[in-house]
């Protein structure tokens, strides 16, 4: 193996050299932050939560259950948007992506489906009602007709 001279490099050279280094680590830990702070936001709320979220006017609210489940009764303020409809993804895609939307169906299944579509198509703060709607009408939060 052969020897490899290390050039002697002055004291104002190797400074240059740490600070060039550090800088570039520096930008790219504030540009991982800055990438994940901008990534969705999906996560399941209690009904509790789902209530001081609904108390900012900007939270959308889809109810994702069947025409026949809604007749029985739904969340004031909520939009339904079937999740069976085959114009689903569309509807969804006319919401405002730039403002938060809490979901709910029944009991969660759909919900969840829903958020993960939500997500795909660029929404950046999902909620997902735990429980759904039984869970909602259960605890004895109000409901509309």
């Amino acid at each position: 193996m052969r020897n490899l001279a290390i050039n002697s490099a002055s004291p104002e050279t190797f400074r240059l050299a740490i600070h060039l280094v550090a800088t570039l680590m520096v930008a790219l830990l504030l540009s991982s932050c800055q990438s994940s702070a901008q990534s969705p936001e999906y996560r399941t709320v209690t009904n509790e939560e789902l209530v001081t979220l609904l108390e900012d006017e900007n939270v959308q609210l889809v109810d994702v259950r069947t025409p026949e489940e809604v007749a029985q009764g739904i969340i004031a303020g909520a939009d339904h948007i079937d999740i069976y409809d085959q114009e689903f993804v569309n509807k969804l895609s006319q919401l405002d992506k730039n403002r938060p939307v809490a979901v709910y169906c029944a009991a969660g299944g759909r919900s969840a489906k829903a958020s993960l579509k939500l997500k795909e198509l660029g929404f950046q703060q999902i909620y997902d009602l735990k429980g759904g709607y039984r869970g909602w009408q259960q605890a004895g939060f109000p409901v509309s007709q």
